[in-house]
């Protein structure tokens, strides 16, 4: 490493340059942030470790599979991860669900804190849902939900990933709150 490179930047070049193992490096440096990001979903569980565990690792496997990735930063990291894990909570979420035969909606609010729970899957998937037709009308507008959300991305870091400023971010996180709870009413 030269100069002001952080260990982040070196391992993402190196991910750029095509060496796959930095992977392997940059998750080990931000498993500690990979596993609070997890935490926070699995809130209320006696066994969040291993759920905690289960979730961050099965991250590693989804983001191992991204294949021609163009990795940025460590922000661009954590968004991809954020992505990969509402994916695995979506799903998780689903087969409980399915498991449950078929567990009836019921009404949600958005908050910014954790609600993915075996126990009542129904919430997680109403967020997912949601994102998925707020994504239909205003892509980065769901982009800062759920790296926000899922990720635990501060606004700074969002906006560097999405190439926009701090204060378009705030903007739209106000605006995706509004279409989030619009969706959510019952």
């Amino acid at each position: 490493m030269t100069g002001i490179e952080t260990p982040h930047t070196y391992l993402v070049d190196q991910l750029r340059s095509g060496h796959r193992e930095a992977l392997d490096e940059l998750t080990t440096l931000l498993y500690d942030e990979l596993r609070e990001i997890a935490h926070r979903h699995r809130v209320g569980r006696d066994d969040w470790s291993l759920v905690t565990t289960s979730i961050v690792h099965q991250t590693y496997l989804k983001l191992m599979n991204q294949g021609e990735v163009r990795w940025t930063d460590r922000a661009h990291f954590l968004a991809l991860a954020a992505v990969a894990m509402r994916h695995i909570l979506a799903d998780r979420a689903r087969a409980r669900r399915a498991a449950k035969r078929g567990g009836a909606p019921v009404a949600v609010s958005f908050d910014e804190g954790a609600f993915a729970s075996d126990d009542d899957p129904s919430a997680l998937l109403q967020v997912d849902e949601a994102l998925e037709r707020i994504e239909r009308v205003d892509r980065r507008l769901a982009r800062v939900v759920e790296y926000r959300f899922f990720g635990g991305l501060t606004n700074d870091e969002i906006a560097e990933v999405l190439g926009v400023n701090v204060r378009t971010i705030e903007r739209d996180w106000r605006k995706a709150r509004m279409l989030l709870r619009d969706e959510l009413r019952p």
